[in-house]
């Protein structure tokens, strides 16, 4: 399996025995072995060059992961149990990275010295699988959760807010239904789309269907234009908290609940959590959560 897939990183049997340390005779006959065993073909070989197979690849990738885990293990039954190490790959919605993980990533890098971390800020759904992605923060309300398993943090409050320009132009609306006559500024990714959900402290609920006169997929430049009187936003209150104090954004609709939102970890399932990822989301739990 270790041969199999150095050959596949290298995509050369010559380079895999160099980085093996052994022959290009030895690693053709564990590749013949490995196939033999399994009864399927893994590689396509000519004389010129050399092809992973649609089987090759699929064992590839379970092959990859299996050594992990048995290198971790290894490294679990000794100091490494206390001293999580390898490369942990991260991804994060983009505001929420900057605005949030950013305040204990440090802290997070020195206590775990030998962690190594790839971080992709997206705001786009990942396929933790065929990204390679070990753990992904999510804000949904409810996440999908196809083959990872979801660990709820945190809840997050979204706020409809303005800018004071824009509500002395154009007015305060006093009810959900009164957004329908304003400008609205949307996010891209809002799992309800242009259909905003409130609720007030009677238990009346009410949605609104918007027009809005701008879409970005991302919340921090939705609010900078709302900031700047450009119309209505609605997002978590990590994002619009300095807007507000800066007295840039005012909130409005202050009586009604919008966008009820959770923070999740995802992580694929397996029946043993690596110790990687675990640190992260009791980490992630500890600092976010509840």
């Amino acid at each position: 399996m270790t041969v199999f897939v150095a050959v596949v990183e290298h995509n050369s049997l010559v380079r895999a025995a160099v980085a093996l340390g052994t022959s290009g005779a030895a690693v053709s006959r564990q590749i013949a072995a490995l196939e033999d065993h399994i009864g399927a073909r893994l590689l396509h070989r000519t004389t010129r060059r050399m092809s992973v197979t649609d089987v090759g690849q699929d064992y590839y990738n379970r092959a990859k992961q299996i050594l992990s885990d048995v290198t971790e293990a290894s490294a679990a039954a000794g100091e490494s149990a206390m001293q999580p190490t390898g490369l942990l790959c991260i991804s994060a919605p983009l505001s929420y990275g900057i605005n949030r993980l950013s305040r204990w990533l440090p802290d997070f890098m020195a206590a775990y010295p030998r962690l190594q971390l790839s971080l992709d800020l997206t705001d786009r759904q990942v396929d933790l699988a065929a990204d390679g992605i070990d753990v992904a923060v999510r804000i949904a309300r409810q996440p999908a959760t196809t083959n990872v398993i979801a660990r709820r943090i945190t809840s997050v409050r979204s706020v409809v807010c303005a800018s004071p320009a824009y509500l002395a132009q154009r007015g305060c609306p006093q009810v959900p239904a009164d957004l329908a006559q304003h400008d609205t500024l949307s996010y891209s990714y809002l799992s309800t789309g242009d259909h905003w959900h409130f609720r007030n402290a009677a238990g009346v609920q009410t949605e609104v269907r918007l027009r809005p006169v701008l879409h970005a997929s991302n919340g921090d430049i939705l609010c900078a234009l709302a900031a700047r009187g450009a119309g209505i936003v609605m997002e978590p209150d990590f994002m619009v908290a300095r807007h507000i104090h800066a007295g840039e954004l005012i909130p409005i609709l202050t009586d009604w609940v919008s966008g009820e939102l959770n923070v999740y970890a995802l992580y694929l399932s397996r029946k043993y959590l690596s110790a990687k990822v675990r640190v992260f989301i009791d980490t992630l739990n500890k600092m976010e959560g509840d």
